[in-house]
Order: C-alpha cells, then sequence, then structure tokens
C-alpha cells in the first residue's frame, strides 16, 4: 500500500489550475495552425492567426490565454493501492483551485448558490470533481477550467433507439447550429452516447480532454467522428466570423445503456478547451 498525503495534491491541483489557463496543449496548438493552413476565408484565417498570437503571448508571458478562467471541473484517478492521508481528500482538491486561482492571478466566477443570492465564493471553489476508482498505486489528476460561454452553448437529448446514428447526428447539429458563433469557435465538441442521462453528460465532458490528434478506440465511433466533423464544418459557421473551421475535432465517448433508451449529450467548447494533467 502505498501512501500519499493530500498537501500533494493541493500542490498539484493549483499548478494545474494556473498551467490550464496559460499554456494551450500542443494538440489545440497544432490544430490551429492547420486550420490556418486550410481555412477557405480570408477573414477566417485573420481570426486564427489571432488566435495563435494570442496563444503565443499567454505562453510566454504566463497569462491567462482567456479572461473567463472557467469553473473547475476535475477528474481524479485514484489507485485501490493507494492510501490518502493528511486529511479530506475533497479539501484538498479545493484548497488547490483557491491557491492556484488566487496565487496565480486568475478570475474567480464561481458563485456559492445559483438561483437566488448568487454571491461570488472569491477563490473559484468549489470545484466540480469526478472520481473514479482504478487498479495500482497511483493519483492522475485531469483538471479542466470550462468557461461558460461554451458551456451555456451544450445541450442533451433523451433519443430511442430507432432514431439511431442519424439521430445522433441530428442532436450534434442541431446543437452547434444553435450556438453559432457563441462559444468562440473553432469549437472542440465532446459527444456522449449511452449510460443514463447524467452518465452521457459526465462523458461528454470527459471527451473534451482526449488528445484531439486520438480517434475512439472503436472504428464505428472514430468514423463517427470525423462525419460528426465534417458536418459542423460545413455549417460555415467558421472561426466566429464565418468559414470553414468551425470544430477542431469532435471526440466521442460511450458507454452501455438500458434496450430502451439512447441519450447523447453534447458540450461544447471554446478554441481554448483548456487542460491539464498529472500522475502522482
Amino acid at each position: 500500500m502505498r501512501t500519499v498525503d493530500v498537501a500533494k495534491i493541493t500542490e498539484a491541483v493549483a499548478k494545474l489550475c494556473v498551467d490550464a489557463c496559460c499554456y494551450l496543449s500542443e494538440d489545440i496548438y497544432e490544430a490551429l495552425v492547420k486550420g490556418k493552413e486550410t481555412e477557405e476565408s480570408p477573414l477566417g484565417r485573420d481570426v486564427l492567426g489571432q488566435i495563435i498570437e494570442n496563444a503565443d503571448i499567454a505562453r510566454n508571458e504566463s497569462r491567462p490565454m482567456c479572461q473567463d478562467t472557467g469553473m473547475t471541473v476535475v477528474f481524479i484517478e485514484i489507485g485501490q493501492e493507494v492510501q490518502l492521508v493528511g486529511g479530506s481528500l475533497e479539501e484538498a482538491i479545493n484548497a488547490g483551485v483557491a491557491k492556484g486561482y488566487t496565487e496565480g492571478y486568475l478570475r474567480k466566477s464561481v458563485v456559492g448558490e445559483p438561483l437566488f443570492e448568487r454571491k461570488n465564493t472569491n477563490d473559484n471553489t468549489p470545484a466540480v470533481i469526478h472520481y473514479q476508482l482504478v487498479p495500482g498505486d497511483k493519483v492522475k489528476i485531469k483538471l479542466a477550467p470550462k468557461g461558460f460561454g461554451s458551456e451555456n452553448k451544450s445541450g442533451l437529448k433523451m433519443l430511442v433507439p430507432a432514431d439511431g446514428v442519424d439521430g445522433v447526428k441530428k442532436v450534434v447539429l442541431e446543437t452547434m447550429l444553435h450556438a453559432g458563433e457563441n462559444p468562440c469557435p473553432p469549437v472542440v465538441i465532446g459527444v456522449g452516447i449511452g449510460g443514463t442521462m447524467e452518465k452521457a453528460a459526465i462523458l461528454s465532458k470527459k471527451a473534451l480532454l482526449r488528445d484531439i490528434r486520438q480517434r475512439n478506440a472503436h472504428p464505428a465511433y472514430a468514423k463517427l467522428e470525423e462525419e460528426l466533423l465534417e458536418l459542423v464544418n460545413k455549417t460555415g459557421i467558421g472561426p466566429q466570423l464565418g468559414g470553414t473551421t468551425t470544430a477542431l475535432a469532435v471526440n466521442v465517448e460511450w458507454y452501455p445503456t438500458h434496450i430502451a433508451g439512447l441519450p447523447v449529450a453534447v458540450n461544447i467548447s471554446c478554441h481554448a478547451t483548456r487542460h491539464a494533467e498529472v500522475e502522482l
């Protein structure tokens, strides 16, 4: 049995918050550069150039690439041979978020109660945390600050099996058409299929964390990802002001479901699709 002090998790989360907000991941950066080369609209190419320049400035000056530094979403995998010591894991994660956002001078955007008072918590806590027990003696943390310009344009639809592949495509396309240029395209789209209502939503969020250079391991779903990307890029929404680069990627994750159901969740993310990860 390996012991891990939760203080290490606090420090790791604090660093991930800053890294995710300031340093665009390599897969997204490469896709933006490629998009600029293939974009058919001159205005679209100009917008993509500005996005790339912004990412370069953010990295070189260690500054947030966007003023909306998001609500912190954490996926944490805990090995079954790990004993966590030193306090509460959830408190440690939230302490890391508070430390990262405060000491990293990141905008705090979380309100403590969603409907009536909506008072800012002033440290961007609490995070939205998804826990998973896995084999082994490691702790893996994936952190994604999710801005709400894109989050607000996401959606979920409870289809029936007869809707099939065409139904899934319709949900994704309608969600993107409704979103338009509001989520700061070119976007990355996470699609969750199967499970239950809440499982599909979690899958769609998790899909956004996958390297966009990697396709789904299941050949049929990999093909669906490519088909969805082609459909979305034919909408003409483009990089904010029209063009052929509406999305950089569509990542699909799936899970077994009930014989009577076909849940589909679509989680849209802006061109940054910020995420960072570490293994302890």
